[in-house]
């Protein structure tokens, strides 16, 4: 079942690297059966704890029949590229993977540069359930079909989303960033062989997203 708000009859289904963590804190916001803690004691995993991200099931889905269902999208290469600088470098989960111990993948860097991380990406998510979570495809998350949604948010548009839930709901909604990483990382500053490698993943993904984003790498 998406994340929901029955106060206000809102739902939202979080992807992972496409703004949930600043959603989540929208919805902890307008929720009035959220009990948060002292504002102190909040760290970047508050809201994942508060509402853990789940994939799709359409029966969970149909639970929130007559809600506000929405969503956040976000460019699929601009996804893919944040798992490398937000989990790799910045929270360096690699370090954390149990499975990284094991002489299968014993000559997979825990420090990898960009292009030995994308182009060994499969035996990475292998090795990291946290890895393999952030890089599934979108549609594990949000579902067969986007237009069962009342609202399909590009993360650029979050701000409009802030204001949406303040006007549904009466409460001030600010549009804090969360989880920000420090690191940027374009495309061009991988090797074309890289590029090569991320292609036909980066195609279905881009296909399922048509409507909200063009595949710069077609």
């Amino acid at each position: 079942m998406p994340i929901t708000v029955k106060a206000h009859q809102i739902a939202y289904s979080p992807l992972p690297k496409a703004g949930c963590s600043t959603v989540k804190r929208m919805m902890a916001t307008v929720d009035p059966t959220c009990d948060l803690p002292p504002q102190d004691t909040w760290d970047e995993h508050l809201w994942h704890r508060l509402f853990p991200t789940i994939r799709y099931r359409a029966d969970r889905f149909s639970k929130a029949l007559g809600y506000w269902r929405i969503c956040v999208v976000r460019d699929p290469l601009k996804r893919l590229l944040s798992v490398y600088t937000n989990r790799v470098v910045k929270f360096r989960d690699l370090h954390n993977s149990a499975n990284m111990k094991r002489p299968e993948y014993a000559h997979l860097s825990k420090d990898p540069d960009p292009d030995f991380f994308f182009s060994h990406l499969q035996e990475y998510r292998d090795a990291s359930s946290v890895i393999k979570h952030h890089i599934l495809p979108a549609e594990l998350f949000l579902g067969p079909d986007l237009e069962a949604y009342d609202r399909v948010y590009r993360t650029e548009e979050m701000p409009q989303l802030a204001h949406d839930l303040q006007k549904r709901t009466g409460v001030a909604v600010k549009c804090a960033r969360e989880n920000a990483s420090a690191m940027q990382l374009d495309v061009h500053d991988l090797k074309s062989e890289t590029v090569d490698m991320l292609r036909p993943r980066l195609a279905r993904e881009y296909q399922y997203l048509e409507k909200f984003f063009g595949n710069p790498l077609a």
